[in-house]
Parts: C-alpha cells; structure tokens; sequence
C-alpha cells in the first residue's frame, strides 16, 4: 500500500513539473513582441482599408475590385455573408498603398448594379466599446416604461385581491 502510494506522489509532482512548464511557456509567449506586432499589423491594415456599404447582393469580388481599380492596386476585397451564405450587403476594400484610400474617398454615392454605394475610410475594431451602453432619455419627452407603481395595501379592505373597478390603474394610455 505504501509503495503504491510513494507512485501516486511521484506521478503527480511529475504532473506539477509539467503544468508549471507549460504554463510558463505560455505566459512567456503572451508578452511575445510578435503578438502586438499582429496588433500593430492589423491597425496597419485597417489605415489602408475601405468599407463599402450597399453592395448588391449578386455583386462578386472580382466586381468590386474592377470598381475600384482606378483607385489603386486591390489587396484583398472581402464580402461578408451570414450563417447561411447569403452576402450581408457590404463588403471591406484592403489597399497597397495608403494614398488609395483618399482616392477611393471620391467614389462615395458612385453606382454598381445599380446601387450608390456609401464608401468610408475603415475604422478598427475597438472590443468592448459596445458592451456598456448608457440609457439616454427618450427623445420624445415620455417614457418608454411604466413608472414604478406599488402593489395593492397589506390589508385590502375590499377583500384577498379584489379592486374595485374604479381604483384600477389604467393600462391604456392613449398620450
């Protein structure tokens, strides 16, 4: 019983060894320069980038970059879909060069498959700007929830959950 037990400790500080090794790899590696230069890459990227809104939906890549050729040479043109495939109606423009993005500026409001399409410059991503959003009052000068309104005495005089018609409040609010 002793002997096995002795194999049950020496197993698992052998397991230990290995987490604090693995661990400090990847520490090591989350404080590697090379991952804020993807970051700094990135931000790069999205300065050298368009988003072209109102796209058609039967509109291709290669047709969004013939459209925008004249501003420079194409990178990549990137169409985004939803879960089933379908194009969501706007699509992102990468440039070479980073004076392409003013002259591609200039096609704002300009026509493919017939529809105008709205061009502005990229903007990057900043996570968690979303998550928090502060309540604004209503723009209309009402609002939008009922007020807090107290339930009915401890002691109803009229009897368990009985109110009399007259003392009810008035759900319908037409203003």
């Amino acid at each position: 019983m002793k002997k096995r037990l002795k194999e049950i400790e020496e197993e698992a500080g052998a397991l230990r060894e290995m987490q604090a090794k693995v661990e400090k790899e990847m520490g090591s590696a989350q404080e590697d320069p090379t991952a804020s230069a993807t970051q700094a890459e990135k931000e790069e990227a999205d300065a050298r980038s368009i988003y072209v809104g109102n796209v058609d939906y039967a509109c291709t890549p290669e047709e969004v970059q013939q459209h925008f050729q004249s501003c420079g040479t194409v990178n990549r043109v990137t169409i985004l879909t939803d879960k089933f495939g379908q194009p969501k109606g706007f699509a992102y423009v990468e440039f070479v060069e980073l004076e392409s993005v003013q002259n591609s500026l200039l096609l704002n409001e300009s026509e493919l498959h017939g529809r105008q399409l709205k061009v502005a410059a990229k903007r990057t991503n900043v996570p968690g700007l979303k998550q928090f959003r502060a309540r604004r009052p209503s723009p209309y000068g009402f609002r939008s929830r009922r007020p807090y309104m107290p339930g009915p005495p401890m002691f109803s005089p009229y009897g368990y959950g009985r109110i009399p018609r007259a003392r009810r409040p008035m759900w319908y609010r037409p203003y």
